[in-house]
């Protein structure tokens, strides 16, 4: 079993970092309502996003093929940086017609991460907090048959809605899960503090 995912150590690593989880809880479901109130500038800030770290890594392709010596040895390097560029370019400068390609992009994210988030509340289960996160897992998975169900009509309002309900859920089940590592270490301290 992978040492990270363990169920006591997660446990640890929650009671250790209660405050971030219960602040990053927080942050979420602000950024979550925001987004919900805004869709379209949620997705199109997506798009935009998503189109930066395109260009970016276009670039990188980009100078990797430069460096490569020889035309044969960078060819496919070039080809792949030049197309990275003008998608994320494309992205950038026309983000609302970006949205309806990250449409697909965005069910696929919301199936593996709410497949994973189930996962981990099943192997956390019976600890506080662990209906949370399978219960957003399960949110995450109906969102995505959500957003391939409508494509591409959907596309333009989809994205930011969802994105923001997906992080409103993610937020709360943060700070439920600070909350409960939080009372264990105050149960802890208080059985310290009086062993009898």
């Amino acid at each position: 079993m992978d040492v990270a995912l363990a169920p006591g150590s997660w446990l640890r690593e929650a009671r250790r970092n209660a405050g971030w989880l219960i602040a990053l809880g927080v942050l979420g479901v602000i950024v979550g309502m925001l987004a919900i109130g805004s869709p379209l500038v949620a997705g199109v800030s997506v798009s935009i996003v998503v189109g930066t770290m395109l260009v970016i890594t276009g670039l990188v392709h980009l100078a990797g093929a430069f460096k490569a010596g020889s035309f044969g040895s960078g060819a496919f390097g070039l080809i792949s940086g030049l197309l990275t560029v003008v998608c994320g370019l494309l992205l950038f400068f026309r983000p609302v017609f970006g949205l309806t390609a990250l449409t697909l992009l965005l069910a696929v994210y919301f199936f593996v991460e709410g497949v994973s988030s189930i996962i981990l509340g099943f192997r956390v289960k019976p600890h506080k907090g662990w209906g949370w996160l399978v219960f957003s897992g399960a949110l995450g998975f109906l969102l995505g048959v959500f957003i391939y169900r409508q494509w591409p009509l959907s596309g333009v309002w989809a994205i930011g809605t969802l994105v923001g309900v997906h992080i409103l859920f993610r937020g709360w089940s943060f700070i439920a899960i600070g909350l409960a590592a939080r009372s264990g270490i105050s149960g802890v301290e208080e059985a310290v503090k009086d062993p009898g």
